[in-house]
């Protein structure tokens, strides 16, 4: 994670520079990233799919700013990065239950993928107040959030199998963290 942070960090350090002077914090853009997330729902049920789509990746390309951000301008601290990961959190629930609302998730595998996602992310904050070292880290929302236009263009019905694939890798995630951390305590 420090290497990928570490390129993150340089390639948009011009980015950041400018932000800085403009007197943005990361807290602007964790807030600005949940609103083009929440924003997502309503549109892509009431609205226009391309606009709801757009805000969707607009949340990500925030979402990806505001950690560099943080530490750019030496603020970072574990009350932003929780604030972040249940801003990310409400994004992933939020964003499932508009694919299910709408048909193009099933129940079960967005209700798996939910709640496995959950589980997945509080053990991985009980295992970092306790230090114990992740073995590897999952983040399949991105893949997720990327099946969503191909699952309305191109490809109805594929989301399921995706959401069942995250659900899977997922549960080992929280299966393993499980363990790990019933054997530190």
């Amino acid at each position: 994670m420090g290497q990928s942070q570490a390129v993150r960090a340089r390639l948009l350090e011009p980015f950041l520079k400018w932000i800085t002077c403009c007197r943005l914090s990361a807290n602007h853009f964790t807030l600005l990233s949940l609103f083009a997330g929440l924003f997502f729902c309503p549109v892509f049920m009431w609205g226009s799919k391309p606009v709801a789509f757009s805000l969707l990746f607009l949340h990500v390309l925030l979402d990806g700013v505001d950690g560099p951000l943080a530490r750019y301008q030496q603020r970072a601290s574990n009350r932003g990065s929780f604030t972040d990961t249940m801003t990310d959190q409400v994004i992933v629930i939020f964003t499932a239950i508009t694919m299910i609302a709408t048909g193009y998730a099933g129940a079960w595998p967005g209700g798996l993928y939910i709640s496995f996602y959950c589980i997945v992310v509080f053990f991985a904050m009980v295992r970092s107040a306790l230090a114990i070292p992740y073995s590897w880290i999952v983040r399949p929302r991105f893949i997720v959030y990327l099946w969503f236009p191909l699952e309305v263009y191109l490809w109805r019905g594929s989301l399921d199998h995706i959401l069942w694939l995250c659900s899977l890798v997922l549960g080992i995630k929280m299966l393993t963290g499980f363990v790990r951390i019933r054997r530190s305590i």
